[in-house]
């Protein structure tokens, strides 16, 4: 007989805890907000600016044998300005300059590409190349190199010693 009294009576301890829940009047205590103004935030994907809303075409220069990285903005943003080490959101084409072939693409993916600008996020020719961009903006960047994947090369896709040809297009920082 003794199981039904410790139920009860924990069973009324938790109805008068929870009956004391939201009425207090003591100093200093405030109450949450109501309509669920406490839930955690869901990320949502950043509009595309409308300049940069379609894939762009890549073409890689006549001479590839570039020592220093070369940035030229192709369409100025009016946005927030990206800064070395923030993250930002970009969509981005690649491609190897002697051929011109793509090797990489977030539009082929349907999915924008979002890192920091630290060289554990990106190659160097990208943390060197992105700062200075406003949103909206789209910047070709000519990466040698030294600032690429060197004389490893990445995979299949990317040969030792190339330099790359990427087309990016700031969509958000932060």
């Amino acid at each position: 007989m003794r199981k039904p009294i410790v139920t009860a009576g924990c069973a009324g301890l938790a109805a008068l805890v929870l009956a004391a829940c939201g009425s207090s009047t003591a100093p200093g205590v405030q109450l949450a907000p109501s309509a669920g103004a406490t839930a955690a935030s869901v990320p949502t994907t950043p509009k595309i600016p409308a300049a940069i809303s379609s894939k762009p075409s890549v073409t890689p220069p006549k001479d590839c044998n570039v020592r220093q990285l070369i940035k030229k903005d192709l369409i100025s943003g009016s946005g927030q300005v990206a800064q070395a080490g923030q993250t930002v959101t970009v969509n981005y084409v690649g491609v190897l300059c002697k051929t011109g072939q793509e090797f990489d693409s977030s539009w082929k993916r349907n999915q924008t590409f979002t890192t920091s600008l630290s060289p554990s996020g990106v190659i160097q020719g990208w943390v060197e190349g992105i700062p200075g961009m406003r949103v909206g903006g789209r910047r070709e960047l000519i990466i040698p190199p030294n600032l690429a994947y060197g004389k490893r090369g990445s995979g299949s896709t990317i040969p030792p010693n190339s330099t790359l040809v990427f087309v990016v297009d700031l969509v958000s920082v932060g």
